[in-house]
């Protein structure tokens, strides 16, 4: 009897876990945001209520923002993102999507998605790219065209068009609001005190100053 009782209870955590790490489910068949009925605000995202699903219409499920690439960086890289702030349908069903465009040499920088896993499809080109899981070992290689890799959640990836021309990605999220933070700018962008990042780093005060500036937050006015 104990033994049973105990699968029983692992088995129940791991379902509670499988739960967690995702969005939540939906209640409905679907939930068109409804900006006119007011957003409600908490610390950590905005929600919209949904409009009467005898109002929704096909085109709230359908994103055609993808055809074309995105506006390019100064690093070559153009991304054009699909969530329910762009396509309604999307809201509540957990998920999200993005196009990105890189340019020859240009790089996706290393970050992490704190809510998603991700998965990278290569439309077109050849892609090096990889994760480092928590041990530092790193699981990269150069993907080529119609190959497919996969960033589990919150783990450090990165990108690099190594072909001779444009490369197209498409990535694939199992939440709504993946977050994406850019290790660069998380460390030199966010306000550190200079004499900690001296010491991690190995860099003189100097250094950090041309590094800070490369990736502190532009105030907008």
């Amino acid at each position: 009897m104990c033994s049973k009782f105990n699968i029983v209870l692992v088995t129940i955590s791991l379902r509670c876990l499988l739960v967690l790490a995702s969005d939540p489910d939906p209640l409905q068949d679907f939930c068109i945001p409804n900006p006119k009925l007011g957003a409600i605000r908490t610390t950590s995202l905005t929600i919209l209520p949904c409009k009467n699903s005898s109002d929704a219409t096909t085109e709230d499920f359908v994103f055609s923002g993808m055809k074309t690439a995105g506006n390019f960086s100064e690093t070559g890289l153009a991304a054009v993102p699909a969530n329910p702030t762009n396509f309604p349908g999307l809201n509540t069903l957990g998920m999200s999507f993005v196009r990105a465009d890189l340019k020859v040499g240009a790089i996706n920088p290393p970050h992490f998605h704190p809510r998603a896993t991700e998965i990278t499809y290569i439309m077109q080109g050849s892609v090096y790219s990889g994760f480092v899981d928590s041990s530092n070992r790193v699981f990269a290689k150069a993907l080529e065209q119609g190959e497919a890799m996969v960033f589990p959640r919150g783990l450090v990836h990165f990108q690099m068009n190594v072909g001779d021309k444009i490369a197209i990605v498409f990535g694939c999220f199992n939440s709504q609001n993946p977050g994406n933070q850019k290790i660069p700018s998380a460390i030199f962008g966010s306000g550190i005190d200079d004499k900690l990042l001296e010491k991690a780093f190995g860099l003189s005060s100097k250094q950090i100053g041309t590094m800070r500036r490369r990736f502190v937050r532009k105030t907008v006015r």
